[in-house]
């Protein structure tokens, strides 16, 4: 039924297209300056509301949070489910690290109200689910570089636009409860307001959601693909806590210009809860349990953002000042106990050996960014020069400790051995202590104009980085300086009133990940052989374009294709330095160096609009399709980049029914297979099919009642395993295992009310 579905609005797709424009009228895209938008238009909107078409002369979509809502997603991971080329290798109900363009998470550039925040991951990262969906007022996807910001951003920039001091006139409540398919309830409240505090306007928002995700895996191990079934494992997965978030901002004139002081703080209190058993022949008795492994994390983990910046006329211009500090602090201990039963012919319940480890890991990331802004009109007031400059400090501190690791055999274990082990002799872990600091300057100017039916902007930014690296586990400090001229082009070209046509070409960079630059030896950390970090790697850059094709469909549809390319140069890749592992002979040390070339490339297709060609102007319908694909050389040949899935789908449908004041609708989520090829193991991961669906239902202009359900069709992430001892062995096809893994959750049903005031 659901592809029949997916037929139909792709059958329906081209007529759209090719429809005759009806009266044409302006889209907004989203509140004025200056113009506070009504409580009650963004909290219980009377239509679907679609995705915008922006002036913007950079291709950019753009999406207000209206477009997320009815279907209430938890966080902006969930939300940018419904946007074209964004993928996620995550856990089943999670949606963490967005992969634009199906590129790993380290090629996108997050950015919150246009600044770059720091993430816990070691590839420079940040995840998205950090960010509760209710703090949002709209979402850009921006897929072509700019010399405005910053240059990384290789696959695009995802740029979340916080609610700010004019978003709101009013408040609201929420409330919602969510039901999962184990019997738990979990809960999640909201209170926000906006409006006119002193001599300027405030904006104040408070989110508290409680999480959780209870997930099943299943793995069958064998000795190669077809061959022998060694063991299996059963494994629950819960992962159970809190977010809470804060949204504040405070605008007012001041000096001719308007002041506004805006911070966001978002923390997760989180515990993981892994619990496996491992069955020896596939056979899942306890006679036949091998291994009992519980392995629980703590999490707690705090984003604060504060930015205070200034913008007004000023020495014949424009300009804008700002001051951005940001940070993450993530600290997670975690403890791991594994009981064995058939060390020996004696089998459960009788505990052959224990073993018990513990990791306590502290990062502190954070960068304080000075951005100076000019702009003026030149020749004549037909064209606009920008110029500015980004000064960005960064200071990334790590501790990785590892306990004394605990073991025994039994019977000479103790008489009551307790839950959580009396761990001590805490050591860091090689690379374990370090500190990073960079230093970045970061001019660019920018030249703009339109006229007729074309505008354009040309832009040039260079950057700057000065990096020190202290490794205390290796009494090591590297130093190292690396510079890039980024130039960038983008026009819009008006080919009627209904089509435009918009192009860019621009260079952008990707810095190291931070493992990469650590100069300590991690034993056996591939199969039997040895890594080792290089300090002095360079980023990788690229060159790409971008050229789409977008048609205005009716009042307020939009649909559009666009076609990318990006040739990425200086690759980092694993190389074998031709030394000696740790276990001797066979083995080698491995590092990274940036090495050859790698080039990517799709189609992206982007649908939203009303059904109004049809007679049908209270549907709504979206149709985001993209095809990836892409192509890199490693020790082993060519493949694609890693983890690049080959096409993602995102379809569904609103249909509001004013007599009643009701509406429904649904959502179609689809990815394709997904491949990683590391030194000794290989990842092959597919997805199953997710559908959401919703019906709301309005009581007057105040208050709106929504049920939602997410993964209806209990979608699973299977992944499958290639593992080898060392690269001879990869090369050879000789397996050290084959594993066969399967995760899955139940639908979650949820109930939320927002009451406006």
């Amino acid at each position: 039924m659901m592809s029949r579905t997916l037929l139909a609005a792709a059958a329906v797709a081209p007529l759209l297209l090719a429809a005759q424009a009806q009266a044409q009228e302006a889209v907004r895209t989203g509140p004025d300056e200056g113009e506070p938008t009504a409580v009650a238009e963004v909290v219980i909107p009377a239509q679907a509301t679609f995705r915008n078409r922006t002036d913007d002369t950079v291709p950019t979509l753009s999406y207000e949070q209206q477009y997320f809502q009815r279907f209430e997603p938890l966080t902006v991971g969930d939300a940018l489910r419904r946007v074209p080329s964004v993928t996620f290798l995550s856990d089943v109900l999670e949606s963490d690290g967005a992969r634009l363009r199906g590129l790993d998470p380290g090629y996108t550039q997050i950015l919150i109200d246009g600044e770059s925040v720091p993430g816990a991951g070691d590839d420079r990262s940040f995840f998205v689910d950090r960010i509760p969906a209710e703090l949002i007022e709209r979402v850009e996807v921006v897929r072509a570089p700019s010399a405005r910001r910053s240059g990384d951003a290789m696959a695009g920039a995802i740029n979340i636009v916080l609610r700010d001091a004019y978003t709101l006139d009013g408040g609201y409540l929420r409330a919602g409860a969510r039901y999962f398919d184990n019997g738990e309830w979990r809960f999640s409240y909201g209170a926000f307001w906006g409006g006119q505090f002193g001599p300027g306007r405030l904006l104040a928002g408070l989110d508290v959601s409680e999480r959780y995700n209870p997930k099943n895996k299943f793995s069958q191990r064998f000795d190669e693909p077809g061959g022998t079934l060694d063991n299996v494992e059963v494994q629950t997965d819960v992962r159970d806590g809190t977010d809470y978030a804060f949204n504040g901002a405070y605008e007012l004139p001041m000096f001719g210009g308007d002041l506004e002081l805006s911070t966001v703080f978002v923390r997760t209190d989180r515990y993981e809860d892994e619990d496996s058993w491992e069955y020896q022949d596939g056979i899942i008795t306890n006679p036949n349990l091998l291994t009992f492994n519980d392995n629980d994390t703590d999490i707690l983990t705090d984003n604060l953002s504060v930015r205070l910046g200034w913008d007004g006329p000023m020495a014949g211009g424009e300009t804008d000042i700002s001051l951005n500090y940001a940070m993450i602090s993530d600290e997670q201990t975690e403890f791991e106990t594994e009981s064995e039963y058939l060390r020996d012919a004696t089998p459960f319940p009788d505990e052959d050996r224990f073993t018990a480890d513990q990791t306590l890991v502290d990062i502190q990331d954070e960068e304080w960014t000075l951005r100076l802004d000019h702009s003026r009109d030149v020749f004549g007031g037909d064209a606009e020069l920008e110029f500015g400059i980004d000064v960005t400090l960064k200071t990334r501190d790590t501790s990785i400790l590892e306990a004394d690791r605990i073991r025994f055999n039994v019977p000479n274990a103790p008489g009551v051995r307790p839950t959580v082990p009396p761990y001590s002799g805490y050591d860091p872990v090689p690379g374990g202590l370090s500190r990073i600091e960079e230093t970045r300057i970061d001019p660019f100017f920018v030249f703009s104009g339109s006229g007729g039916r074309v505008s354009w902007e040309a832009g040039l930014r260079w950057e700057t980085t000065d990096s020190t690296i202290d490794d205390m586990t290796t009494s090591t400090v590297d130093e190292s300086d690396y510079n890039h001229v980024l130039p960038s082009f983008s026009f819009r070209l008006n080919l009627s009133e209904q089509d435009r046509l918009i192009a860019s070409v621009g260079r952008s960079v990707r810095r190291p990940n931070f493992s990469f630059l650590s100069p300590a030896l991690l034993e056996e950390e591939f199969g039997d052989s040895d890594f080792i970090g290089n300090p002095a790697l360079e980023p990788e850059t690229a060159w790409g374009f971008d050229v789409g094709l977008e048609r205005r469909l009716g009042r307020r549809g939009v649909a559009g294709i666009n076609f990318f390319y990006r040739d990425v140069q200086d690759l980092i890749e694993y190389v074998n330095t031709g030394l000696e592992g740790s276990a001797g002979p066979g083995t080698f040390i491995y590092t990274v160096d940036n090495v050859g070339d790698g080039t990517v490339w799709g189609v992206e297709f982007d649908l939203s609009t009303p059904l109004d060609a049809l007679g049908m102007p209270d549907t709504g319908v979206f149709l985001n399709y993209s095809w990836l694909d892409s192509e890199v050389e490693d020790f082993l040949g060519e493949r694609r980049f890693n983890g690049q899935s080959d096409s993602v789908l995102s379809a569904g449908f609103t249909h509001d029914i004013p007599a009643w004041e009701l509406a429904f609708g649904a959502t179609y989520f689809q990815q394709g297979e997904a491949f990683d090829r590391f030194l000794t193991e290989e990842v092959t991961t597919t997805y199953g099919e997710n559908l959401e669906v919703f019906i709301e239902r309005r009581f007057g202009e105040r208050f709106v009642l929504r049920l939602t359900g997410s993964n209806l069709l209990n979608a699973s992430k299977d992944e499958i395993f290639d593992k080898f001892d060392n690269l001879a062995d990869q090369v050879a096809r000789s397996y050290d295992e084959y594993e066969l893994e399967t995760e899955d959750a139940g639908p979650v049903w949820q109930i939320t009310g927002r009451w406006t005031f």
